[in-house]
């Protein structure tokens, strides 16, 4: 006997291409395929979901926790994990007031790290994204303009944080933003230009609101190349910001309000006390607001940490200690054809001398390993070897005979 003419009312396939139908209100059809893909979609939101909006206090990592994962992978910077680790497990709780019935309110409290390049700023955000339980994504604020001008929007922060959230925006509403060379937003002169900084101030003065709180009305896929969408509203009260920024030549602002350069009778027994080498770590307010931030944007940035510059035997550890260390990255490479690699400790130790002398940081390390490693990974899969040793006078000389020479900083 034939079967009825009937499709699925959803992806429209006949009955004879089907093992069979559930049947609906008003002649409605579901297959059986769609059926079991339906379920697996309500089953997805739903454990997103109750994962991102119905934390209990047990599931929140403590401050300890937080830091204690983050050393897995970051070297050194206890100060910046520790503020890092409180920031987080306090926007947790903040996201757990709402069931309170008392009338203090927490307010959040955003973050600004300084510290040199490759000292492991956006490292420090990526690795806390992993072991969070709500949305987060790092932005860079190079990219942003006043509204009208070439570039991004200052939405488009929101506009990446809804899509981390899968456009949930309930969840996006409770995430945490990490706005990468923040210090590139900084004015451009000592006093407020007259004409436009669209790069600059007026950056600054755009992300006021999404600092302190406001709702937003977010271009879901972005404002320039799709003018016509329709706008989400989302509030950022409840958004966590977290800034990093290297601010190179802030130094001088520190060492100028610490009044190092005096010398001779006037100098004071405090400036003996002065670590000259590492003035970050003096670093206040008034010194962002000398390098060119705005008072306001300050203000909405309240807890002000820095990282400490890596020396010798921080980028030692760098390179073999962390789970996803370079070295080890490397050989889980060659291992995957095969191949046992293994540096000679004096190779190390010549990959960290070379990273000092450019005055890369962190960073530096895998530019020059790379720089050693380009021809073996380019031969060795063609090779029968199983074994590959890195000798110091092999990295000399690959590092002796390319350009990355021209890296070195005078």
């Amino acid at each position: 006997m034939a079967k009825n003419n009937k499709n699925c009312s959803f992806c429209g396939r006949p009955e004879s291409q089907v093992d069979f139908f559930i049947m609906g209100q008003d002649g409605a059809h579901i297959c059986n395929e769609c059926a079991v893909q339906a379920a697996e979609i309500v089953k997805e939101n739903t454990t997103k979901k109750s994962k991102l909006t119905n934390l209990k206090k047990e599931q929140v990592p403590k401050p300890i926790e937080i830091k204690e994962y983050l050393d897995q992978y970051v070297i050194g910077q206890e100060e910046a994990k520790k503020f890092l680790s409180v920031a987080v497990y306090n926007h947790y709780k903040r996201l757990m007031q709402e069931n309170s019935n008392d009338d203090v309110e927490i307010e959040k409290s955003n973050i600004i790290m300084v510290g040199y390049t490759g000292t492991g700023k956006t490292l420090l955000a990526k690795t806390i994204a992993k072991k969070l339980h709500v949305p987060f994504t790092i932005v860079d604020a190079t990219v942003l303009t006043e509204a009208g001008y070439v570039g991004e929007d200052i939405e488009s922060i929101l506009t990446r944080l809804l899509q981390v959230a899968d456009y949930d925006v309930k969840a996006a509403e409770r995430g945490i933003v990490f706005i990468d060379e923040i210090d590139k937003i900084a004015r451009k002169g000592d006093n407020p230009s007259i004409t436009r900084d669209v790069s600059g101030e007026g950056v600054q003065q755009g992300l006021l609101k999404l600092l302190e709180g406001a709702v937003v009305n977010v271009p879901p896929q972005g404002g320039r190349k799709h003018p016509d969408q329709k706008m989400i509203a989302v509030n950022t009260q409840n958004i966590l910001f977290v800034c990093g920024g290297a601010f190179d030549g802030i130094e001088k602002k520190i060492a100028s309000r610490l009044n190092t350069r005096v010398v001779g009778y006037n100098a004071g027994k405090e400036n003996e006390l002065v670590d000259k080498h590492n003035l970050l770590q003096y670093i206040a307010p008034q010194d962002l607001k000398s390098f060119g931030l705005i008072p306001e944007i300050i203000g909405r940035l309240p807890i002000l940490t820095y990282l400490e510059p890596l020396d010798r035997t921080a980028l030692r550890r760098i390179l073999t200690e962390p789970k996803n260390s370079i070295i080890k990255q490397y050989t889980k490479l060659f291992k995957m054809d095969g191949i046992e690699l293994k540096f000679q400790e004096e190779v190390l130790e010549y990959i960290v001398d070379k990273s000092i002398e450019f005055k890369l940081g962190a960073r530096g390390l895998r530019s020059i390993t790379e720089t050693i490693m380009m021809d073996e990974m380019f031969e060795m899969p063609s090779k029968n070897e199983k074994k590959l040793t890195v000798l110091l006078p092999y990295a000399q000389s690959k590092i002796e005979k390319t350009n990355i020479n021209r890296l070195k900083i005078a």
